[in-house]
Protein backbone atom coordinates (compact mmCIF):
# COMPACT_ATOMS: atom_id res chain seq x y z
CA UNK A 1 0.00 0.00 0.00
CA UNK A 2 1.60 3.58 -1.20
CA UNK A 3 1.98 6.17 1.58
CA UNK A 4 -0.28 8.07 0.40
CA UNK A 5 -2.93 5.74 0.00
CA UNK A 6 -2.33 4.63 3.77
CA UNK A 7 -2.88 8.75 4.97
CA UNK A 8 -5.75 8.74 3.12
CA UNK A 9 -7.20 5.38 4.62
CA UNK A 10 -6.18 6.60 8.17
CA UNK A 11 -7.41 10.13 7.60
CA UNK A 12 -10.55 8.67 6.87
CA UNK A 13 -10.36 5.87 9.47
CA UNK A 14 -10.11 9.28 11.73
CA UNK A 15 -12.89 11.17 10.57
CA UNK A 16 -15.16 8.40 10.36
CA UNK A 17 -14.02 7.38 14.46
CA UNK A 18 -14.55 11.16 15.26
CA UNK A 19 -18.22 10.97 14.08
CA UNK A 20 -18.59 7.81 15.94
CA UNK A 21 -17.68 9.57 19.44
CA UNK A 22 -20.19 12.53 19.07
CA UNK A 23 -22.82 9.99 18.92
CA UNK A 24 -21.46 7.76 21.33
CA UNK A 25 -24.34 7.53 24.01
CA UNK A 26 -26.26 4.36 22.15
CA UNK A 27 -23.02 2.05 21.31
CA UNK A 28 -23.62 -2.00 21.62
CA UNK A 29 -20.99 -2.91 24.04
CA UNK A 30 -19.92 -6.49 24.48
CA UNK A 31 -17.25 -7.72 26.49
CA UNK A 32 -15.44 -11.36 27.46
CA UNK A 33 -13.13 -12.47 29.44
CA UNK A 34 -10.35 -15.62 30.58
CA UNK A 35 -12.48 -17.63 32.96
CA UNK A 36 -10.47 -18.55 36.15
CA UNK A 37 -8.25 -15.02 36.02
CA UNK A 38 -7.95 -12.89 39.81
CA UNK A 39 -8.42 -9.97 38.41
CA UNK A 40 -7.64 -8.88 42.27
CA UNK A 41 -3.85 -9.31 41.42
CA UNK A 42 -3.26 -6.76 38.63
CA UNK A 43 -2.03 -3.47 40.14
CA UNK A 44 -0.51 -1.24 37.16
CA UNK A 45 -1.24 -1.51 33.07
CA UNK A 46 1.32 0.09 30.07
CA UNK A 47 -0.28 1.09 26.76
CA UNK A 48 1.58 -0.58 24.13
CA UNK A 49 0.58 -0.88 20.25
CA UNK A 50 -0.58 -3.40 17.96
CA UNK A 51 1.71 -3.36 15.13
CA UNK A 52 0.19 -2.96 11.94
CA UNK A 53 -3.36 -1.91 13.51
CA UNK A 54 -5.27 1.06 12.67
CA UNK A 55 -5.44 4.26 14.85
CA UNK A 56 -6.99 7.48 14.17
CA UNK A 57 -5.64 10.76 14.16
CA UNK A 58 -3.27 11.53 16.89
CA UNK A 59 -6.06 14.04 18.96
CA UNK A 60 -8.71 11.30 18.98
CA UNK A 61 -6.25 8.77 20.08
CA UNK A 62 -5.08 11.03 22.99
CA UNK A 63 -8.78 11.36 23.83
CA UNK A 64 -9.31 7.84 23.29
CA UNK A 65 -6.58 6.42 25.75
CA UNK A 66 -7.41 9.33 28.38
CA UNK A 67 -10.74 8.17 28.23
CA UNK A 68 -9.65 4.91 29.20
CA UNK A 69 -6.61 5.83 31.33
CA UNK A 70 -9.62 7.26 33.62
CA UNK A 71 -11.35 4.41 33.64
CA UNK A 72 -8.55 2.13 34.89
CA UNK A 73 -8.14 4.18 37.78
CA UNK A 74 -11.74 3.57 38.82
CA UNK A 75 -10.88 0.65 38.52
CA UNK A 76 -7.67 0.42 40.96
CA UNK A 77 -4.81 0.24 38.32
CA UNK A 78 -1.94 2.59 38.05
CA UNK A 79 0.08 3.63 34.47
CA UNK A 80 3.47 2.54 34.77
CA UNK A 81 5.96 1.69 32.11
CA UNK A 82 8.18 -0.21 34.38
CA UNK A 83 7.51 -3.86 35.24
CA UNK A 84 3.60 -3.59 34.18
CA UNK A 85 1.11 -6.57 35.54
CA UNK A 86 -1.04 -5.57 32.23
CA UNK A 87 -0.55 -4.36 28.73
CA UNK A 88 -3.69 -2.37 27.41
CA UNK A 89 -4.13 -1.13 23.91
CA UNK A 90 -7.12 -0.84 21.63
CA UNK A 91 -7.81 -0.70 17.76
CA UNK A 92 -10.56 0.69 15.93
CA UNK A 93 -12.38 -0.73 12.40
CA UNK A 94 -15.24 1.18 10.05
CA UNK A 95 -17.51 -1.18 8.44
CA UNK A 96 -20.04 -0.68 5.68
CA UNK A 97 -23.37 -1.60 5.12
CA UNK A 98 -26.09 -0.79 2.60
CA UNK A 99 -29.67 0.72 4.11
CA UNK A 100 -32.19 0.15 1.66
CA UNK A 101 -35.56 2.06 2.22
CA UNK A 102 -38.82 1.43 0.42
CA UNK A 103 -42.14 3.22 0.18
CA UNK A 104 -45.45 3.24 -2.14
CA UNK A 105 -47.59 6.02 -2.84
CA UNK A 106 -51.46 6.05 -4.59
CA UNK A 107 -52.77 3.10 -5.47
CA UNK A 108 -56.25 3.87 -3.23
CA UNK A 109 -59.32 1.99 -4.47
CA UNK A 110 -62.42 2.12 -3.76
CA UNK A 111 -66.25 0.80 -5.02
CA UNK A 112 -69.27 -0.54 -4.03
CA UNK A 113 -68.76 -4.39 -1.69
CA UNK A 114 -67.73 -6.77 -4.35
CA UNK A 115 -68.90 -5.06 -7.53
CA UNK A 116 -65.13 -3.67 -7.95
CA UNK A 117 -63.80 0.06 -7.94
CA UNK A 118 -61.78 2.58 -8.74
CA UNK A 119 -58.40 3.09 -8.16
CA UNK A 120 -55.14 5.19 -9.28
CA UNK A 121 -51.71 4.60 -9.83
CA UNK A 122 -49.81 2.83 -7.49
CA UNK A 123 -46.01 3.59 -7.49
CA UNK A 124 -42.97 1.91 -5.40
CA UNK A 125 -40.03 4.29 -4.57
CA UNK A 126 -36.55 2.34 -3.11
CA UNK A 127 -33.36 4.22 -1.92
CA UNK A 128 -30.30 3.07 -0.76
CA UNK A 129 -27.51 4.28 1.45
CA UNK A 130 -24.31 3.30 3.24
CA UNK A 131 -24.34 3.16 6.49
CA UNK A 132 -20.75 3.31 7.75
CA UNK A 133 -20.55 1.37 11.88
CA UNK A 134 -17.59 1.93 13.83
CA UNK A 135 -16.25 -0.18 16.20
CA UNK A 136 -13.85 -0.03 19.24
CA UNK A 137 -11.83 -3.13 20.64
CA UNK A 138 -9.73 -2.63 23.99
CA UNK A 139 -7.66 -5.65 24.90
CA UNK A 140 -5.69 -6.17 28.45
CA UNK A 141 -3.23 -8.46 28.40
CA UNK A 142 -1.26 -10.50 31.34
CA UNK A 143 2.45 -9.44 30.97
CA UNK A 144 3.33 -12.61 32.94
CA UNK A 145 1.26 -15.10 31.08
CA UNK A 146 1.56 -13.36 27.92
CA UNK A 147 -2.40 -14.51 27.50
CA UNK A 148 -5.64 -11.81 26.67
CA UNK A 149 -7.82 -12.09 30.02
CA UNK A 150 -10.08 -9.40 29.05
CA UNK A 151 -12.12 -7.74 25.56
CA UNK A 152 -14.24 -5.09 25.68
CA UNK A 153 -15.43 -4.11 21.82
CA UNK A 154 -17.84 -0.53 21.84
CA UNK A 155 -19.93 -0.38 18.06
CA UNK A 156 -21.54 2.12 16.62
CA UNK A 157 -23.39 3.87 14.03
CA UNK A 158 -21.53 6.52 12.47
CA UNK A 159 -22.92 10.09 12.36
CA UNK A 160 -21.10 13.60 11.81
CA UNK A 161 -19.03 15.01 14.19
CA UNK A 162 -18.66 18.67 14.79
CA UNK A 163 -17.98 19.81 18.60
CA UNK A 164 -14.68 19.03 19.82
CA UNK A 165 -15.52 19.70 23.12
CA UNK A 166 -19.04 17.11 22.36
CA UNK A 167 -16.79 14.08 21.17
CA UNK A 168 -14.49 14.34 24.21
CA UNK A 169 -17.47 14.06 26.55
CA UNK A 170 -18.83 11.28 24.29
CA UNK A 171 -15.55 9.23 24.56
CA UNK A 172 -15.26 9.31 28.07
CA UNK A 173 -18.93 8.10 28.05
CA UNK A 174 -18.71 5.17 25.80
CA UNK A 175 -15.50 4.01 28.02
CA UNK A 176 -16.99 4.28 31.23
CA UNK A 177 -19.94 2.46 29.83
CA UNK A 178 -17.62 -0.05 27.99
CA UNK A 179 -15.48 -0.41 31.06
CA UNK A 180 -18.84 -0.96 33.37
CA UNK A 181 -17.91 -4.89 33.33
CA UNK A 182 -14.11 -4.80 34.22
CA UNK A 183 -13.34 -6.51 36.22
CA UNK A 184 -15.70 -8.93 35.33
CA UNK A 185 -18.38 -9.63 38.56
CA UNK A 186 -16.95 -12.94 40.61
CA UNK A 187 -18.90 -15.99 40.48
Amino acid sequence: MSRASRISQIALLAGLFFAWAVTASAQDIKFNYLQGTNFSKYKTYKWVKVPNAQYPNQILDDQIMRAIDAQLVTKGLTKTEDNPDLYVTYQVAVDSEKQWNSYSTGGDYWGWGGWGGWGGMSTTTTTSKTIHIGTLNCDIYDVGTKKQIWRGAATKTLGSGKDPQKVDKNINKAMAKLFKKYPPPVK
